[in-house]
């Protein structure tokens, strides 16, 4: 199974650990350092948070997008019920985040999903879906 790795720039590396862990991501010590955070879901889904200064160093002549302002990505995640993907939300807005539901139409009972920010404007969409086998 292939690994997906998420980077996020961060400006507090602490406040945005804590806020991740909240969420129930584990952080990964032995990935992580004075400039990053390795946060895993699982196994197979990490969310890389790193300083300013160090998400630099990958950009190359490229600036850093102010996600609070201007989005780069959404990234989706798979909760096991509506129940869940509310949850997710509220532990993120206690913890310094925020979130918004957008109504797509599409009936609850076949596919719920929150925009969820964390606290530099990043984007994660918890979301449930109903089950197809």
């Amino acid at each position: 199974m292939t690994r997906v790795f998420v980077n996020f720039p961060i400006r507090d590396l602490k406040k945005s650990t804590h806020f991740y862990e909240q969420l129930g991501f584990k952080k990964n010590e032995l990935f992580s350092n004075d400039h990053s955070s390795a946060m895993m879901w699982n196994d197979n889904f990490w969310i890389m948070i790193l300083t300013y200064d160090f998400y630099k160093q990958f950009l190359k002549d490229k600036a850093i997008a102010d996600t609070k302002t201007t989005s780069g990505t959404l990234i989706a995640i798979e909760m096991e019920s509506i129940d869940a993907v509310k949850q997710f939300a509220e532990t993120a807005k206690e913890h310094g985040g925020d979130y918004y539901h957008l109504d797509h139409g599409i009936p609850e009972d076949q596919m719920y999903g929150l925009e969820v920010q964390d606290p530099d404007g990043n984007m994660l969409e918890p979301t449930w879906m109903t089950p197809t086998s």
